[in-house]
């Protein structure tokens, strides 16, 4: 299927990943944010959420390896850069040791000539066995050596 004949349809769903405190607790390192609530399971056992709970940039992180993993070659592309985000909205907390994935839809393909392409996909990052999801998000990529014919 032509490439533009996809846009407004859903491109599939990523494999689940476990955000467990390991995954917290390195993100807490990598980006100096040390808050109680991600990192201290003892104190956060007695806070609102009974645990502790990912930040919300390490689960916008997630988009990312998310969308690669369910685009791969769908998109038929040499190479997919991040363009930015249009949209993000945090839905739901996801607590440590929470599953997640993403169910993307390919929102709009719009060529740019030289071979690029920017495509714009709606992210819902769904919490296994919630029902609300933790985000939903407009992520933006921009492919080169895009080739809507194939």
């Amino acid at each position: 299927m032509n490439v533009l004949e996809q846009v407004g349809r859903e491109l599939g769903v990523s494999g689940w990943i476990t955000v467990d405190q390991q995954r917290i607790d390195q993100f807490a390192e990598c980006t100096g944010d040390r808050q109680w609530i991600h990192v201290d399971p003892e104190r956060a056992a007695k806070g609102p959420f009974g645990t502790t709970i990912a930040h919300g940039y390490l689960v916008l992180s997630l988009v990312a390896s998310t969308v690669g993993e369910v685009v791969g070659d769908q998109l038929h592309a040499d190479a997919m850069l991040n363009y930015g985000i249009d949209r993000a909205r945090f839905i739901n907390i996801v607590k440590s040791g929470a599953r997640v994935r993403n169910r993307v839809k390919l929102a709009a393909a719009e060529p740019k000539g030289g071979g690029r392409t920017l495509y714009t996909m709606d992210c819902t990052l769904e919490i296994e066995g919630e029902e609300k999801p933790a985000l939903i998000v407009s992520a933006l990529a921009m492919a080169f050596g895009a080739r809507d014919d194939a």
